[in-house]
């Protein structure tokens, strides 16, 4: 046995593995800031103290104060917890939507392929942000009716994808064995075939997550997400946008959290492709 095949699978080295780590560092010390969210701010993010208005970064103070006297330090770690959620449940949603169609769309083809391809197509007509706020603008204004247009958006990238995949693996010895057994579509579908094609959307699924990120954001900044006073980046870079001269900070450090978390996302996405070879 070699050296390199007795050392523990962990330890081992493979393609995409100092990205894949420190992407996974990055989200990972987010993450946890976010739970220990309590422990870690000094004060309320939501509370307000007139005396303290615009204050420049300071011991007391470490990412400055807003116009209503916030401190932003406390906000940005408060706001951790709301984006995360809106990355992490803005990807499963469409995910699962998506791959349920698409692996039934393509492992029965013809009619219900042809069907479900057309959605797909009518709904990839549209930009997609556009769509997204034309649905918030009807659902109303908020986090769930977020998650709705994502859902009834985002779904049609992971079908297509998976529906790919599954066209290749219908007709693999694996399948033709499973049908000769009689076993059921269902089983054939969700067992065997999805399996094997899932591992191309888990990574897309991490690169969306920075889509959706980014989506998230851009929606409270247009005030149809997150509403205030609730802590959210996007809502912060916002409300520092009128105070970007005298107050650069209100608007800075939210925005370099933004960057922080899509930074790890991305190298999450790019360490996996590498590792499994998958290309996006």
């Amino acid at each position: 046995m070699t050296a390199i095949a007795a050392r523990p699978l962990y330890l081992r080295r493979f393609p995409g593995r100092t990205t894949l780590v420190v992407g996974l560092t990055v989200v990972g010390l987010m993450l946890l800031a976010a739970l220990a969210a309590p422990l870690i701010a000094p004060y309320d993010p939501v509370f307000q103290d007139g005396t303290a208005r615009l204050v420049a970064p300071s011991a007391a103070h470490p990412f400055g104060t807003d116009n209503f006297g916030r401190d932003v330090f406390s906000r940005v770690i408060w706001a951790a917890r709301v984006d995360l959620q809106i990355a992490f449940l803005g990807v499963v949603f469409p995910l699962v939507i998506g791959t349920t169609i698409g692996t039934v769309a393509g492992y029965f083809g013809g009619v219900v392929d042809a069907v479900f391809m057309r959605i797909v197509d009518v709904v990839l007509a549209f930009p997609y942000l556009v769509l997204i706020i034309a649905i918030i603008a009807i659902l109303g204004p908020g986090l769930k009716s977020f998650y709705i247009a994502l859902a009834l958006v985002g779904w049609v990238s992971y079908a297509r994808l998976i529906r790919s995949q599954i066209l290749i693996l219908k007709s693999a010895d694996f399948v033709l064995a499973a049908r000769s057994l009689g076993y059921s579509h269902s089983r054939i579908m969700f067992r065997h075939l999805l399996p094997n094609a899932l591992i191309s959307s888990i990574v897309f699924a991490m690169s969306d997550m920075v889509l959706v990120l980014l989506g998230g954001a851009s929606i409270s900044f247009l005030g149809l997400g997150v509403q205030p006073p609730t802590a959210e980046w996007g809502i912060m870079v916002a409300e520092g946008q009128g105070f970007i001269t005298q107050a650069l900070w209100m608007t800075m450090f939210p925005g370099l959290a933004i960057l922080l978390l899509s930074f790890g996302f991305s190298l999450i996405a790019d360490g996996l492709g590498e590792w499994l070879g998958v290309k996006e």
